[in-house]
């Protein structure tokens, strides 16, 4: 994206959809923890009804920049995890 020639707004997903729960149970998981035992939902935060599926269309990118996503979500909830991890350790001084 920073190589082109002019800016352009792009779109980077995987055009997979997930759960919220979803996320939360690889998350958690990755650690040994179970999501509910330590996650508190509020229905008042919950979408709209008329949302009926979100998803990444990254179909531009893809077509201007030559490339797809090859990390998958378990994959990446795991990535997100680790750098997490590795922060959390550095502040501590570990």
């Amino acid at each position: 994206m920073q190589q082109q020639d002019q800016p352009d707004d792009y779109v980077i997903a995987t055009g997979e959809t997930h759960a919220v729960h979803e996320f939360l149970g690889e998350a958690f998981s990755y650690v040994g923890l179970d999501w509910h035992e330590v996650v508190e939902v509020d229905p008042k935060y919950f979408r709209p009804a008329e949302v009926d599926l979100l998803v990444g269309d990254a179909s531009k990118a893809e077509q201007k920049l030559g490339g797809r996503a090859k990390t998958k979500f378990k994959d990446l909830v795991r990535l997100m995890e680790d750098a997490d991890i590795a922060e959390l350790k550095q502040e501590r001084g570990k």
